[in-house]
C-alpha cells in the first residue's frame, strides 16, 4: 500500500487482526497485502489495479455474501466471489465497526477449530 488512503486500511486491518491469533501477513504474486491464518487466506487488500481507491475483499459465506449485498456497500469479488467473497465499496467509505466484525468471521472461517475455539472462548470471556 502506497496511498494514504491504503496505507490506512492497512492500518486499521492490521489493528483488527492483532488480536486475532496466529495471523500472518504477506504480499502475494499479484502485490495484494494478504491476511492469512495457517496459511489460508481471509482478507486481500490491493491499490492502482481497476481504480485510484484501494480494494479490500473478505471471505464470507455464499449466505453472507447475499445479505451484504442486499444491503449495499458490498460487491461480489472478481473471480472469487462464486466462492463467497465480497469487496468493500470503497467510494462510499469503509464502516470499519461492521468491517471488525466481518473480519472476525472471516478469520473464523478461515482459521482451524482449534484457533476457532480459541477465539470463541475470548469473545465469551
Amino acid at each position: 500500500m502506497k496511498t494514504p488512503l491504503g496505507i490506512e486500511m492497512l492500518e486499521q486491518v492490521q489493528s483488527i487482526c492483532s488480536e486475532l491469533p496466529e495471523v500472518e501477513q504477506i504480499v502475494d504474486g499479484f502485490g495484494h497485502d494478504v491476511m492469512k491464518v495457517r496459511g489460508k487466506t481471509f482478507i486481500m487488500m490491493g491499490e492502482g489495479h481497476n481504480s485510484a481507491l484501494p480494494s479490500l475483499s473478505i471471505k464470507a459465506t455464499k449466505e453472507q455474501q447475499y445479505l451484504l449485498l442486499e444491503q449495499g456497500g458490498y460487491v461480489k469479488t472478481p473471480y472469487i466471489g462464486h466462492h463467497g467473497w465480497v469487496s468493500v465499496e470503497m467510494e462510499i467509505g469503509p464502516n470499519w465497526e461492521e468491517l471488525a466484525s466481518l473480519i472476525q468471521e472471516a478469520y473464523l472461517l478461515a482459521a482451524p477449530k482449534r484457533l476457532v475455539k480459541q477465539v470463541l472462548e475470548s469473545v465469551a470471556r
